[in-house]
C-alpha cells in the first residue's frame, strides 16, 4: 500500500470564509497513481473546520449566517477573557470560532476508486475558516494501492 502525505496553505478571507479543497485534492490523487483506497483531509487549526458541502454562492451565504445566528461572536465566553489567560498580547477573541470548529469537525475521510474521489455530483471538501484571515494549512494524505 502507497501512503502519500500533502500539505497546502489557504489564505482565508476575513471572519468566515469558505474555501473548496477540491482542485487540490484532485491534483494529489493525479500525482499519487493511487487507484483504490482513500484520501484524508484534516486541518492543523482549532479554529477551523474540514465538511463536505455544496460549494454554491447563496448556500455560502446562508452557512455563515447560520454560524453567526448558533454561535454569536459577541456573546460571553470565558475563552475571551483574554487578561486570565496566559495568550499573546494580540491574541483574538475567538471562542465562537472554536466552538463552531469543534461542532463541524477537522477532518474528512472520502474514498478513492479507480483513481477518482468517491463524492455525490454537488459535493466538494471545504475549509470553513471561522477566524480569519489567515495563512492556514490543511494535509491531506493518499492511502491505497
Amino acid at each position: 500500500m502507497k501512503i502519500i502525505p500533502a500539505f497546502i496553505e489557504v489564505q482565508t478571507g476575513q471572519g468566515i470564509s469558505l474555501h473548496d479543497l477540491m482542485p487540490d485534492l484532485r491534483k494529489l490523487v493525479i500525482r499519487s497513481s493511487v487507484q483504490n483506497g482513500f484520501v484524508t483531509v484534516t486541518s492543523q487549526h482549532t479554529t477551523t473546520a474540514i465538511a463536505i458541502n455544496e460549494n454554491e454562492e447563496r448556500l455560502i451565504a446562508d452557512i455563515k449566517s447560520f454560524l453567526t445566528r448558533l454561535i454569536p461572536p459577541d456573546d460571553r465566553y470565558l475563552h475571551n477573557d483574554i487578561a486570565l489567560r496566559d495568550c499573546p498580547p494580540d491574541e483574538p477573541e475567538n471562542a465562537h470560532s472554536h466552538l463552531a470548529a469543534m461542532l463541524l469537525g477537522s477532518s474528512e475521510v472520502v474514498t478513492l476508486a479507480n483513481g477518482e474521489l468517491v463524492l455525490g455530483q454537488y459535493q466538494s471538501v471545504m475549509l470553513y475558516e471561522r477566524d480569519g484571515p489567515r495563512k492556514r494549512r490543511v494535509s491531506m494524505q493518499v492511502y491505497g494501492e
